[in-house]
């Protein structure tokens, strides 16, 4: 399958580009981007042709990987689907309800596979927890993604989306889709903001569960901390630390979308669909914490 890459930033190279060109089953064929001269190089790296007309690059390739912010994707993908090309998209797909739905109902009408890339949810140590885990008489869950993205040495820390949206976009979409993985979905969220990007939130999950995320990006280096804990009549069950790489997660991402293009499948555990219920929790948990700022400052 031809793939084209959108996107020519650290995480494109490193991650998405990296897998691309050593999967068996894809022709890793062309890359798009905003940036010329960045979009070239990408292509030069990876012996790919380079395009900066979106339309030019979707008449090349069968689907399409993303590695952008989250709005340049959901508008990108969108036509990209219209276009009748598979989807492998990045999390969260959009961070607005708006353009998730106009995402979703593109795809949709395309009737195109889509696999979006929530890296916990593809690493082979967190499956085989969730396998021992599935069914049990949870209550609760915490989860901590306590990380300092911004640091000097971070590949992140001139990310102007990040910058602007915070760990409740970042990494909140990492622990909503572990904690409905072990919970089930969610049907309402409180939130709260603490100091700078910090925010609280607590999920009331549709099976009568409950459990709290508590997220930032800007955490001393010193404190960094990144867990889930499930706690139940039978105990406690914590995620152990990934052995896998994000390279390995996404390699298991991509093989599932090939898996499902050839069986014709259009479902998946983390597809669209998925990835819309997401940006619909964190959309309300970022009204709420808004709507909470203003009324202090009143």
């Amino acid at each position: 399958m031809k793939f084209g890459l959108v996107g020519t930033g650290y995480w494109a190279r490193v991650t998405h580009g990296a897998v691309l060109a050593r999967e068996p089953g894809v022709d890793f064929a062309a890359v798009w981007g905003r940036d010329a001269d960045k979009t070239a190089a990408l292509g030069k790296q990876f012996g790919i042709d380079a395009f900066t007309d979106f339309t030019e690059f979707l008449s090349d390739v069968d689907a399409v990987a993303f590695a952008v912010p989250p709005d340049v994707q959901a508008e990108l993908g969108a036509r990209a689907a219209g276009a009748g090309k598979h989807l492998l998209l990045d999390k969260p797909i959009a961070t607005s309800v708006a353009d998730a739905q106009r995402l979703v109902e593109a795809v949709d009408r395309a009737g195109v596979s889509t696999v979006v890339f929530f890296t916990g949810r593809f690493a082979e140590t967190n499956r085989q927890w969730l396998a021992t885990v599935d069914g049990g008489d949870w209550e609760g869950a915490w989860a901590r993604w306590i990380v300092s993205a911004f640091a000097p040495d971070s590949p992140y820390a001139s990310s102007p989306w990040r910058r602007e949206k915070g760990a409740l976009w970042d990494v909140g979409p990492h622990a909503l889709s572990m904690l409905t993985a072990a919970l089930g979905p969610v049907e309402a969220v409180t939130a709260d903001g603490g100091k700078g990007d910090l925010v609280h939130l607590i999920f009331r999950h549709v099976r009568g569960a409950t459990s709290t995320a508590s997220l930032t990006l800007n955490a001393p280096s010193a404190a960094i901390n990144v867990e889930l804990s499930l706690w139940g009549p039978s105990g406690l069950s914590t995620m152990p630390r990934s052995t896998s790489t994000p390279e390995d997660a996404y390699g298991v991402a991509l093989r599932e979308l090939l898996d499902n293009v050839s069986a014709g499948e259009r479902s998946h555990p983390c597809d669209v669909h998925f990835g819309a219920s997401v940006v619909r929790t964190l959309a309300d948990a970022e009204e709420q914490i808004a709507a909470k700022g203003r009324s202090r400052r009143s």
